[in-house]
């Protein structure tokens, strides 16, 4: 899959517009929910991490807002997954990237 055009709100995925925060893994893609709007909770990550992802990019926003929590770090950090937290412009970019080379997973916050 391939992201691009992202400005603040919006995004393509494959050509297709999204104008909601997004996962995108293993070739598909779906909303994402956030128990809190600027906050990543374990359970947030549920629904990619049934998709076996080496990596997790997490686009933190245009201004990057959105944090992990430690609880979701470190639940990453026991599976042995790969978290990078960054701008999701640069989250956009490393996706492209690295989903080349490894099973990589990309949860976006695409406002604030």
């Amino acid at each position: 899959m391939r992201l691009s055009g992202y400005r603040f709100g919006k995004i393509e995925v494959d050509g297709v517009p999204w104008q909601e925060d997004l996962w995108v893994c293993a070739g598909m893609v779906g909303r994402w929910w956030r128990r809190e709007g600027h906050r990543v909770y374990p359970e947030d990550l549920a629904e990619v991490l049934e998709l076996a992802p080496e990596v997790i990019i997490i686009g933190t926003g245009f201004y990057g807002i959105l944090k992990v929590s430690e609880e979701a770090r470190d639940l990453l950090s026991q599976k042995g997954i790969e978290l990078m937290a960054i701008p999701t412009k640069e989250a956009v970019e490393l996706f492209n990237d690295l989903s080349q080379k490894k099973r990589v997973a990309a949860l976006l916050h695409l406002t604030c």
